[in-house]
């Protein structure tokens, strides 16, 4: 099931659209301000992020500044200002779409499973994911920090590839071992952390804050370098 988080602070309007939305597979969570956004969104690890301008506290724009920092999730902003410097505006800050209010829910629908095929295509069509200060070719397995080769076990490529194709996201450690079974089964939770320790350490990261792993405490891991554009 598709998992998007919502913050909007119209909790009627946002109720409406959790009900419409279990008709095509999608679990809405809402969230009516910054702050209880921000907890969810690391709670929750959302595929797609529902954005409304107009908020108490934080807007829409701040938000989606921040949430950019640290993660490439899709996001759609929502909005009653239809004025062309707000849409240019948001996408210019990192937004995937626009929608005006009032709109219909059937098209908010059809533009996130388009922005959400969109990224999945994005992700299959290219073998070297991107970030900066770091390049991973899958096909290769192949590993270059600040264009420098760095030699990797295959182990520590398998745990590196598991945090970066979910870029922005916690990985629990659980997520982690089930992941990794097919190339050693006899994987401890234990060995997670040490494993991440060493890979730390060969990609120059045991810097802070991170460049590229980082620690959820009592969750797992999560890789927050900004991904960059395919050329």
């Amino acid at each position: 099931m598709i998992k998007i988080l919502l913050i909007d602070d119209d909790k009627k309007h946002s109720e409406l659209l959790r009900n419409y939305m279990k008709q095509f597979g999608i679990s809405l969570d809402c969230a009516g301000d910054a702050s209880e956004g921000f907890r969810k969104l690391s709670r929750t690890d959302p595929d797609l992020l529902l954005l409304d301008v107009m908020l108490p506290g934080k807007d829409g724009f701040e938000i989606c500044r921040e949430v950019r920092r640290n993660s490439q999730i899709p996001i759609i902003m929502l909005t009653a200002r239809g004025d062309v410097v707000d849409r240019v505006s948001g996408l210019e800050i990192g937004a995937d779409d626009y929608i005006g209010k009032p709109f219909e829910p059937r098209e908010l629908v059809a533009r996130i499973q388009t922005i959400l095929r969109r990224s999945a295509a994005t992700e299959s069509r290219d073998p070297v994911m991107r970030f900066e200060g770091i390049e991973i070719d899958e096909e290769a397995k192949e590993v270059f920090v600040d264009g420098e080769r760095i030699e990797l076990t295959s182990m520590e490529f398998g745990l590196l590839t598991i945090l970066a194709k979910r870029a922005g996201k916690k990985v629990s450690r659980d997520e982690i071992l089930n992941d990794l079974r097919g190339i050693d089964a006899a994987i401890l939770t234990r060995a997670v952390d040490i494993m991440v320790s060493r890979l730390r350490q060969k990609l120059g990261d045991s810097v802070k804050p991170p460049r590229f792993i980082q620690t959820i405490w009592g969750t797992g891991y999560a890789f927050v370098a900004r991904r960059l554009p395919n050329d």
